[in-house]
């Protein structure tokens, strides 16, 4: 290493050249969340034309290459000389970071894409995109590359000008383009990941047509959105496996502070909240200033009406929060002029004024709809099961007080046999969640005691998607699992207080094995959800088989693997199939499954939240129907993997 650092050893990265170099800071990650960001760039820009009016329909088709097209009817972006860069605009908006007219709001009212990245970032991790403008009655295109010279990467190059190349009746914007398999682990788009996130923004546009067509699938039938009822009809969608206390959605719209605010609500009878939240149709998956002020306004009202009818008598307490929020399934939509998200990725708004107007608009328009007499029917199942929810409550806060009291992990008595580890930094330690006292034994023998904690399930925990929080606080296999972990539990549920930063499930590779990584994935979504957002939840792969021959010995996760293992290690192998992990004695368990070095484990998380949400209501509720269909439409039974989730090599 150099002794000296002076200007000469400063890096200049010129034009899109930082975005090669970092594509995470742009887009989270090369892997496929990144890839799909990438594709969310170019449809925001498209919607955002639609937003302003000035579009209703939007085309977007995966080729066969794994390039993509996407088109709107809108305006189609400029093809006039920029006064200062003496380019066309389009060249502007595709190769110039934070160039695009969404800087004020002569040109977009409203917008999804403020940083003026998204175009030019898509450009430089892209092999090549073509942008084609439809406008004044001229076909316009140009051509971007990333050109490699020796080691050397120009990043979004044009390498055609803005040629006029037709002449048109239509109007809008056409781009394709293709991902850098240099940049990105895969370039495969995941066709319904795909097709869910664009039914999402129909919903969020009332009246808006979206067409998707994927041409690498074939007798690939092209999807086609749109829904008059908008957000409305998005809460009944969500709720369609669900059993609704009342028909219709409760639909209210505001505007403050330049901020067009819409809800929908519906109600059902199960017991936990469902509340997504938009923000210029970028779903604000981890909450915000618009949710906090949501949510302080709908238990104002729902207390106001109560005390107003004398469902709360004088002396009886106000109903919380999470009371009036039991089994509420909404949607949030805000259009903000001046939005703060918190970095390119968008996931939380930072608005301050946002909270007060959101709370303004909640109170004034919702409260009309509970004083409405047309809704008295509604209204009154909604607060007659906020009021049930309440008699319930203290229950479950002692509980909660007593795992709060036994959270250390010397409390014995609440954890039972967890097996901690020496090490006490949170971000280094682990903690194994074992089917099994044997497959417990064995893992406590074989685990690294420096920072790999063990604890073993007596027996199969409930499933928490059909319980109250009373009943899942009285269930002893959760109580373990919350002392364990040191963070409590749903609205009490603190991350910064995790005493393991990997909690790993690690059951069989068998269909009790899968019902254990269900049961306990759906606990840690409906009641620790951050613990999966910020990346604390994985699934540990435990091999199927093992091939030996003498001295070596090889291990197969799945079929593939096997087939593998066996041509190399020739005639005369040996081949072993676990049943179980209490097949696998210490050492084997710590050469498959526990060792960081050699182990496979598959990180949980939330891709898309209204799927998600729809996803655990059809496998863990009630209804059976909606199940059956599922399992019948896409399970696939010679899998091994039955588990959703990319495994990575760790």
């Amino acid at each position: 290493m150099a002794n000296t650092y002076a200007a000469g050893d400063i890096k200049v990265l010129e034009g899109l050249d930082a975005v090669r170099m970092r594509p995470g800071m742009y887009i989270g990650s090369t892997g496929s969340r990144g890839l799909h960001h990438m594709l969310w760039e170019i449809v925001d820009n498209a919607i955002d034309e639609a937003m302003g009016g000035f579009a209703d329909t939007v085309t977007v088709t995966i080729h066969p290459d794994n390039s993509v097209t996407v088109t709107d009817n809108g305006r189609g972006i400029p093809v006039d000389i920029h006064p200062k860069l003496k380019v066309p605009g389009v060249q502007v908006v595709y190769t110039q970071l934070h160039a695009g007219g969404k800087f004020d709001h002569n040109s977009y009212q409203f917008s999804g894409g403020l940083h003026g990245v998204g175009a030019s970032v898509v450009n430089a991790l892209s092999s090549w995109l073509v942008v084609e403008v439809h406008k004044d009655g001229i076909i316009y295109r140009q051509r971007y590359e990333s050109v490699r010279t020796g080691k050397r990467v120009q990043a979004g190059k044009p390498v055609t000008p803005l040629e006029q190349v037709g002449k048109t009746f239509e109007h809008g914007t056409r781009v394709t383009y293709l991902p850098d398999s240099d940049v990105f682990e895969s370039l495969a788009l995941n066709t319904e990941t795909v097709s869910k996130r664009l039914k999402e923004l129909a919903f969020l546009n009332r009246g808006l047509f979206i067409r998707f067509s994927d041409e690498r699938v074939a007798g690939f039938v092209p999807v086609e959105y749109r829904y008059e009822g908008g957000i409305a009809d998005f809460v009944k969608y969500l709720n369609e496996e669900k059993t609704p206390l009342h028909a219709e959605p409760l639909v209210f719209e505001g505007f403050a502070q330049d901020m067009e605010i819409a809800v929908a609500i519906q109600y059902t009878d199960t017991y936990t909240e469902s509340l997504f939240s938009y923000v210029n149709n970028i779903p604000t998956t981890e909450g915000g200033t618009h949710e906090t002020g949501f949510k302080s306004a709908l238990t104002k009202v729902v207390n106001e009406y109560a005390r107003k009818n004398n469902i709360l008598k004088g002396k009886d307490d106000n109903l919380s929060g999470e009371d009036c929020r039991e089994g509420m399934t909404a949607v949030l939509a805000l259009k903000i002029r001046e939005v703060q998200f918190e970095g390119q990725t968008k996931t939380r708004l930072g608005n301050s004024e946002a909270r007060p107007a959101v709370e303004t608009a909640t109170v004034e328009r919702l409260g009309a709809l509970f004083n409405d007499l047309r809704n008295a029917d509604t209204v009154n199942a909604i607060v007659e099961k906020a009021v049930k929810a309440a008699q319930v409550r203290a229950a479950a806060r002692k509980a909660k007080d007593l795992a709060r009291k036994k959270s250390g992990l010397e409390s014995a008595p609440l954890v039972g046999k967890l097996s901690s580890c020496i090490g006490r930094k949170p971000e280094e330690n682990e903690l194994f969640i074992v089917e099994g006292d044997s497959a417990g034994g064995s893992a406590k023998q074989g685990r690294d005691r420096k920072f790999q904690a063990i604890l073993p399930l007596r027996g199969k925990p409930l499933n928490a998607e059909r319980k109250r929080l009373d009943a899942v606080l009285q269930n002893e296999e959760f109580r373990s699992i919350i002392t364990a972990l040191g963070t409590n539990i749903d609205e009490d549920f603190d991350v910064t207080s995790l005493k393991y930063h990997k909690v790993i499930i690690l059951s069989d590779a068998d269909q009790d094995g899968a019902h254990i990584r269900a049961i306990l994935s759906t606990f840690f979504f409906r009641y620790m959800k951050p613990l999966i957002t910020e990346g604390h939840l994985y699934i540990g792969q435990p091999p199927l088989y093992k091939v030996s021959r003498g001295s070596v010995v090889k291990y197969a996760y799945d079929d593939k693997e096997l087939a593998k293992a066996t041509e190399n290690m020739g005639r005369g192998y040996s081949l072993q199939r676990f049943k179980g992990l209490g097949e696998m004695n210490p050492e084997q368990l710590w050469e498959t499954t526990l060792s960081p070095e050699h182990r496979k484990l598959v990180r949980v998380t939330i891709e898309d939240a209204a799927d998600a949400e729809r996803m655990v209501t059809i496998l863990m509720g009630d209804k059976v129907e909606p199940r059956r269909d599922y399992i019948s439409q896409y399970a696939y039974f010679n899998r091994q993997d039955n588990f959703a989730g990319n495994p990575t090599q760790e």
